[in-house]
């Protein structure tokens, strides 16, 4: 479900206390470094709070009713730090937007909500009429890796939902991009 105004305490109640890791609220993507850092926390609380206010920037997904999962999504160019990086840095494309934050509340981890809600980040970009959506995931490793890390999802997540590698400028880091649909015109 997009996150709005009204379903703001489902979010705060999935990220918790912490904001999800360490005070990012979902907001390190969003903001040059120096401005995270200084708004660590409470701050980065009040930016997420201020983007729900104009439209959702993400989706929650429910299990039974509670709020399990979390994707950030929406148009590339709302996600600085893309565009500040030599690794991530925007391939060339129109109408793409991202999918670069996952959070899934632990006791839901390793049962298939990131795909889901990839998925459904997916859907949401091509209604509000995204051509493509992109991914910046970890590479899968053999050993497993602690959660804090792998807050982009993994590879083959992206991989299995249709994406395909379109640049790779660091072994551990692939850009992947999945075509939308073209939805029919009614008129």
């Amino acid at each position: 479900m997009p996150v709005t105004p009204e379903r703001w305490p489902d979010l705060e109640a999935l990220f918790g206390e912490k904001g999800a890791c360490a005070g990012c609220w979902c907001m390190w993507m969003r903001l040059p470094r120096a401005q995270f850092d200084r708004q660590k926390g409470a701050g980065n609380r009040r930016a997420l709070r201020a983007l729900v206010g104009k439209r959702p920037p993400g989706l929650i997904a429910y299990v039974n009713g509670e709020p399990a999962g979390w994707v950030a999504v929406a148009p590339r160019e709302e996600y600085a730090r893309l565009g500040n990086s030599r690794v991530l840095a925007p391939v060339e494309g129109d109408g793409v937007w991202a999918a670069p934050c996952f959070f899934i509340k632990a006791a839901h981890r390793g049962a298939g909500l990131t795909a889901s809600l990839l998925a459904a980040a997916a859907a949401h970009a091509a209604k509000s009429g995204a051509r493509s959506i992109e991914g910046y995931p970890n590479v899968n490793r053999a050993q497993r890796q602690p959660a804090a890390f792998v807050w982009t999802g993994f590879e083959s997540t992206f991989k299995r939902a249709g994406f395909t590698e379109i640049a790779r400028r660091s072994p551990a880091r692939p850009i992947l991009r999945k075509t939308l649909a073209k939805r029919a015109r009614h008129g």
